[in-house]
């Protein structure tokens, strides 16, 4: 399973947003992430929610919140709601019991797939959006 691209999209606007804080209209975001303005809103809407942006209707753009070395990419993947309510990976349903393997799939797998997802979820913490930033420019 992979990981929504509302995580790179909101990524993307956030950088675009404290790199050149007086041109991200919703229109110049979508040009740059080449996609439909209406999922630039949409994910707006997500950041907005979370306090990580403002935005101002019309042709007034959007603004961070917050410094760009305050907010980590951890903070950007909570707030566009990567992963499903259980978790990053989910195991697939009604393995053959009958089987050893389809039996413990399940139990032996899920503490790996925790680990995984808390180690990733760590390491997103440890980079801002102005450690990313430094690398465009």
């Amino acid at each position: 399973m992979q990981i929504s691209t509302r995580f790179s999209i909101a990524i993307h606007t956030l950088s675009l947003i404290a790199i050149s804080p007086t041109d991200c209209t919703g229109d110049f975001i979508a040009s740059s992430v080449n996609t439909n303005p209406v999922v630039i809103r949409r994910i707006m809407g997500m950041l907005k929610k979370t306090g990580l942006v403002d935005v101002r209707p019309g042709v007034g753009g959007a603004s961070l919140l917050k410094d760009p070395d305050q907010i980590t990419l951890l903070d950007v993947y909570r707030a566009v709601n990567v992963t499903e309510e259980k978790g990053l990976f989910r195991i697939h349903e009604n393995p053959n019991i009958h089987c050893p393997v389809g039996r413990n799939i399940e139990q032996a797998l899920q503490a790996e797939l925790k680990d995984a997802q808390s180690a990733m979820e760590q390491r997103l913490g440890q980079t801002t959006l102005d450690q990313l930033t430094r690398k465009f420019i």
